[in-house]
């Protein structure tokens, strides 16, 4: 996703991670919220997105120092299961959750504190949600559609390169957003007639693995499946 349409999708989950805390509010002032972010990288490379959030809250009232505390967990060595277990017992009232992984961790490890997730593919197929409308239960948030596009990708990839009978797709095999968007990318390329390979690769660092051996099997073009 390009960083300034990454930055507003930030921006959105500033003003999704005010929901909860909106009866709150209603406390005497002098109340200092806190909110703790299950995420996927490092707080360097997060930087970002990180500012971003902060202005949509700065937007909403809620500033840093002031009367906001905002704490940044990724899983480094350490599971994203045991990171998220960690955070419920930081004493939060908000989990922001960035990546399908890390929302479906925290749901696993609450079911009373809010949890608000930014850019699942597919809530309501992961069940995470009861519905777009009514979210239900403890968990609401922003989907990012990618699922809708994966067939898209695809059609568009191929008219990049017409002659193309082989193409790759590249995905996470660990994040479970990945099914439905491959499930769709799979009934793209036989509609249109293609074989596609499907490679791994977890992290960035497989990259290069994966795609050395889509050169190898003479792939003539790649979709990368979103990671979020």
């Amino acid at each position: 996703m390009p960083t300034m349409r990454r930055r507003e999708f930030i921006l959105l989950a500033g003003a999704a991670a005010t929901w909860p805390l909106a009866a709150l509010a209603q406390q005497p002032s002098g109340r200092v919220f806190r909110i703790g972010i299950l995420g996927a990288t490092s707080p360097g490379p997060a930087q970002v997105m990180l500012n971003a959030f902060r202005d949509g809250m700065r937007e909403r009232g809620y500033v840093e120092g002031q009367n906001l505390v905002i704490e940044y967990r990724a899983p480094g060595a350490a599971s994203e299961q045991d990171v998220a277990a960690d955070l419920m017992r930081g004493g939060y009232d908000v989990i922001l959750a960035w990546t399908t992984p890390s929302v479906i961790a925290a749901r696993r490890a609450t079911s009373t504190i809010p949890i608000v997730f930014v850019g699942v593919a597919d809530p309501v197929g992961l069940g995470l949600v009861a519905s777009l409308a009514r979210p239900g239960a403890n968990v609401t948030g922003i989907a990012n559609f990618a699922t809708d596009l994966s067939g898209k990708m695809i059609e568009m990839l191929r008219e990049i390169v017409p002659d193309a009978r082989r193409l790759g797709a590249v995905r996470n095999p660990d994040n479970p957003g990945v099914t439905v968007q491959l499930r769709q990318l799979l009934d793209a390329g036989r509609a249109l007639g293609l074989e596609l390979q499907v490679v791994d690769a977890r992290v960035p660092v497989e990259f290069q693995a994966a795609f050395a051996q889509l050169r190898q099997s003479g792939i003539q073009g790649v979709v990368m499946l979103a990671d979020s």
